[in-house]
């Protein structure tokens, strides 16, 4: 079997089931779980984070929590796992809220955390929000800058274009150094530009043949960039077989974040079936 990192995807899961699926991944030997996020969910939705889709991939009325404050409450419960967003819309809160939250979360995980982030796909939660959804690109950026810079310097001036303070100071800084690793989420042309920037790419469901073309292309940005450092490439698939862990690793995909599983009272089974088959 490829040397392929495994996580599960809680996002595919009622929530009463959270914490038994994680503490359960800890135990069996998951590399990872990964927790999906919104800030607010407007009842007039439109729109898909789906390439081709025209609908919402949930209602309004599905249950949202604080990302990170859950986070921590499972690092609490664990001890091994890795923590991971899939995706932050770190676009919409100031990067005060934001570097805060990650370095908390990192500080009592004891260093598991994965920040994914995107630049978000619904219109509807900038506007609530107050935020012009049509920036959400350049204010992701520019928000993503100072939180780096918050985790990692002494003292940090900023005057941009979105935030603007003169100097503050931000600790302790988190456990992982530099800081948390960033995987940029998104399959537009921006996204994987964003993400050749930063420490590696999250993508949704893929096919060996959907993700060798991600991959491809990231290899290009970053060599173009003149990228050098670790860069990891996590996606969303569907395994069956050794044949397909085989195919995705082969395509360049260092992780996959899986949903064994049919129902949520599945979930216990599936992860213990899944693990004895799977991980090493």
């Amino acid at each position: 079997m490829p040397l392929v990192r495994f996580g599960i995807a809680l996002g595919r899961m009622h929530p009463s089931m959270f914490l038994d699926a994680v503490t359960a991944a800890d135990e069996l030997g998951f590399e990872s779980v990964w927790f999906p996020e919104h800030l607010v969910l407007p009842v007039a939705m439109a729109g898909s984070p789906f390439a081709g889709a025209e609908h919402p991939p949930v209602p309004p009325s599905t249950p949202v929590f604080d990302v990170f404050a859950y986070l921590s409450f499972l690092a609490g419960r664990t001890s091994r796992v890795r923590l991971g967003t899939h995706v932050y819309n770190l676009g919409l809160r100031h990067p005060f809220t934001a570097a805060r939250a990650v370095q908390t979360a990192d500080v009592v995980s004891q260093g598991r955390i994965e920040l994914g982030v995107g630049a978000g796909w619904l219109r509807g939660e900038w506007d609530v929000a107050g935020l012009d959804f049509d920036t959400r690109g350049a204010r992701l950026d520019e928000a993503l800058e100072v939180c780096r810079r918050l985790w990692t310097e002494d003292q940090v001036v900023h005057h941009g274009r979105f935030f603007d303070f003169d100097a503050v100071m931000f600790e302790p800084k988190p456990v992982q150094r530099p800081h948390p690793p960033v995987l940029i989420g998104g399959e537009s042309p921006a996204a994987l530009r964003r993400a050749a920037r930063h420490d590696g790419w999250i993508g949704l469901n893929h096919s060996p043949d959907t993700a060798r073309a991600h991959v491809t292309t990231l290899h290009e940005l970053r060599s173009a960039a003149g990228a050098s450092g670790p860069f990891s490439v996590t996606v969303g698939a569907t395994v069956a077989d050794e044949a397909d862990v085989e195919a995705l690793s082969s395509a360049g995909v260092d992780r996959l974040i899986v949903a064994p599983w049919a129902r949520t009272r599945d979930v216990p089974d599936a992860l213990a079936q899944f693990a004895a088959r799977f991980l090493r």
